[in-house]
């Protein structure tokens, strides 16, 4: 039964199909909650980390052939979504919203030294990270436009602005002394 519903409903059609996903959701919620559990030892992060293993779940549905598939993609699904928060959480996080933009124009009112100097350091960077650097500080994109423009992750582009701010503070850092940028 289980092959016949997974192949014959796509997601979003027919009580059947429905059905057949609530009933899996309860036989297997408490084997992903478990797993989660135990490796986060943080219950909210369990509880949203298993519901979002369950709506890839939905998505993927129609491609698992069997129950025992369905079994064998949850485990590890749940695994690798628990590694990666992990991950996440072990290392430390700073968001681009709370890593403070480079103020060019006051930089330049007030100290032209400075102004120069951050230019002839964005100069040595570097070709793909000073453009994105570019794109973001100077055309004020977005990540995400950043990504779409040169062909690249999302991800990629934010560990290009996050590390090229830390290299940009030493290197002016070094040059003049300490400056908050």
């Amino acid at each position: 039964m289980a092959e016949r519903v997974f192949r014959d409903h796509p997601p979003h059609t027919g009580t059947r199909f429905a059905d057949a996903f609530a009933d899996l959701v309860r036989r297997h919620q408490s084997m992903v909650f478990s797993i989660a559990l135990h490796y986060l030892a943080d219950r909210p992060a369990a509880e949203e980390l298993a519901q979002d293993v369950f709506l890839q779940l939905h998505a993927n549905l129609p491609n698992l052939k069997s129950e025992e598939h369905v079994t064998f993609w949850l485990r590890k699904v749940t695994a690798h979504r628990c590694i990666d928060y992990k991950r996440r959480r072990t290392l430390p996080q700073v968001s681009l919203e709370e890593v403070a933009e480079p103020s060019a124009a006051p930089a330049r009112a007030e100290d032209p030294f400075l102004a120069r100097k951050l230019r002839q350091v964005i100069a040595s960077l570097p070709e793909r990270p000073r453009l994105v650097m570019i794109l973001r500080y100077q055309e004020d994109m977005r990540p995400e436009e950043i990504a779409e423009a040169l062909s690249l992750p999302v991800g990629t582009v934010k560990s290009h602005l996050q590390r090229t701010l830390a290299l940009l503070r030493e290197k002016v850092s070094r040059s003049i002394g300490e400056v908050t940028i």
